[in-house]
C-alpha cells in the first residue's frame, strides 16, 4: 500500500488495491500514475498484462473525487466568487466550453485541434495607457489581444475585437492583414492599448511591431479586455503582478496597476455578483474510451474496484457499450448521472454531445 501512496495516491484507494494483493506498482503504473496526478498530458505505451488500465484509472478516479470534493465542499464556488475580485486573471466564466484556465487564472489551455476557442479577462479598463504580457508555453496556433464585452470570444473576427496571430496577421471583424512576423513556442507578445486614442500595437521578444489597430476609442467607453483565441494551444499571462521580461514603451503601465475608476469587471456569464455556472448532475468528470467492449468491462470492474473505500461523496460510474439498449442508457445518464463514463467509440457517440465536457478524457488504443 505504501508504494503508491509514495505516487500521490490516496489512501483509501491505497487500501482497496491492497486488498486485491498488489504489492507494487509495474514500471508503467511507477511512471504514469504521477504524470497523470499532476496534470500532464500523457501518452503510454506497454504491452498486455504491463498494468496500463490502472495507471490510468487510479489518477483518474482520484482526480475526479477531488474534484467532487471540492464541489461539496464550495471551493468552485469560492474560486468563481474570486473572479468577481480585484484580481487580474483569466476569466473561468466567460471562455470556450473546450478552454481551460489553471486555478491562478494566468495560463489557458485548449487540445481542441478543429476549432477555436477564446476567453477574456476578468477586468478590463476604459481609458489609459496599458499593456500585458502573454507567452507562448506551447507548439499550437494562437491570436491575443483586446476585445469588448460583446465581442465573440473568436478573437478578431467582428468588430470589437482585435487579435494578431501566430501566423504573422493581425484580424479585426474578419479581415486577415499581414503584421509583424510569425510567433510561437516561448515567444513573449506584448500586447499594447491607448484607449485616449484607440491605437493598439503589439511587441514580439520586446521588439515593436508598429502600430496594428486605428480603433474608434467610443468602442471603449464601456471597457476593453486582454483577450486570447487557441486551437490546440495553450499562452501564459503576466498582468504585472510579476516583473514583466521586456519593457512597457513610455507612459504605458502594467494594466493590473489601473486605478479602480477606470477598470470594469467582466460580467459575463455571470447570472449576479458571486453567481457560478450550473453543476448538470449528467455532465462526467471524466471520459474513458476502450477500443473494444471486452476492454471497456474490464476498465469499468476496476473502477468498481479502486474506488471501494472513496465515500462522501461516492463515485458513480457509467458502462456504455453494444448490447445495451442505448435509450437505457441515455435515461440512465439523465436520470441518475455519472461521474466517470467508461465506453466504446460508437456507443459514445450516441451520449456525449452538447453540455457534456470531460475534466479527464483517456482513450486507449
Amino acid at each position: 500500500m505504501a508504494a503508491f501512496e509514495e505516487f500521490g495516491v490516496l489512501p483509501e484507494i491505497a487500501k482497496a488495491i491492497d486488498e486485491m494483493g498488489w504489492m507494487l506498482p509495474t514500471d508503467i503504473q511507477a511512471e504514469g500514475i504521477p504524470l497523470v496526478l499532476g496534470g500532464g498530458d500523457v501518452l503510454m505505451a506497454a504491452e498486455t498484462g504491463s498494468g496500463k488500465t490502472a495507471a490510468f484509472c487510479l489518477p483518474i478516479i482520484q482526480i475526479v473525487w477531488e474534484t467532487l470534493k471540492d464541489i461539496q465542499s464550495g471551493k468552485l464556488a469560492k474560486a468563481a466568487a474570486d473572479s468577481s475580485s480585484p484580481s487580474w486573471t483569466m476569466s473561468v466564466l466567460d471562455r470556450g466550453p473546450a478552454l481551460a484556465v489553471t486555478p491562478d487564472g494566468l495560463r489557458v489551455q485548449s487540445r481542441e485541434q478543429k476549432d477555436w476557442h477564446g476567453c477574456r479577462c476578468t477586468r478590463g479598463v476604459k481609458s489609459g495607457k496599458w499593456g500585458f504580457e502573454a507567452t507562448v508555453t506551447d507548439e499550437g496556433l494562437c491570436r491575443v489581444g483586446w476585445s469588448t464585452l460583446e465581442a465573440s470570444l473568436d478573437l478578431g473576427t467582428d468588430r470589437n475585437g482585435f487579435g494578431f496571430g501566430g501566423t504573422g496577421k493581425k484580424s479585426n471583424n474578419k479581415q486577415f492583414d499581414n503584421y509583424g512576423e510569425p510567433f510561437g513556442k516561448n515567444d513573449v507578445i506584448t500586447c499594447l492599448l491607448d484607449a485616449e486614442t484607440g491605437e493598439i500595437r503589439f511587441l514580439k521578444n520586446g521588439v515593436d511591431l508598429g502600430t496594428a489597430f486605428r480603433a474608434d476609442k467610443r468602442l471603449f467607453s464601456n471597457g476593453i479586455f486582454p483577450a486570447v483565441v487557441l486551437k490546440n494551444a495553450e499562452m501564459a499571462f503576466n498582468f504585472g503582478d510579476k516583473p514583466l521580461k521586456h519593457s512597457l514603451p513610455p507612459s504605458y503601465k502594467p494594466i493590473n496597476s489601473a486605478p479602480a475608476e477606470i477598470v470594469v469587471k467582466n460580467t459575463n456569464g455571470q447570472g449576479g455578483a458571486n453567481s457560478i455556472p450550473a453543476i448538470q448532475k449528467n455532465a462526467p468528470q471524466a471520459v474513458i474510451i476502450e477500443p473494444s467492449r471486452e476492454l471497456a468491462e474490464q476498465t469499468s470492474n476496476q473502477i468498481k474496484m479502486f474506488k471501494k473505500y472513496l465515500d462522501n461523496p461516492p463515485i458513480k460510474e457509467l458502462l456504455v457499450i453494444g448490447g445495451i439498449n442505448v435509450k437505457e442508457q441515455i435515461s440512465a445518464l439523465q436520470k441518475e448521472g455519472a461521474h466517470i463514463i467508461v465506453g466504446t467509440p460508437g456507443r459514445l457517440e450516441d451520449l456525449i454531445s452538447g453540455g457534456i465536457w470531460p475534466l479527464v478524457t483517456c482513450i486507449k488504443l
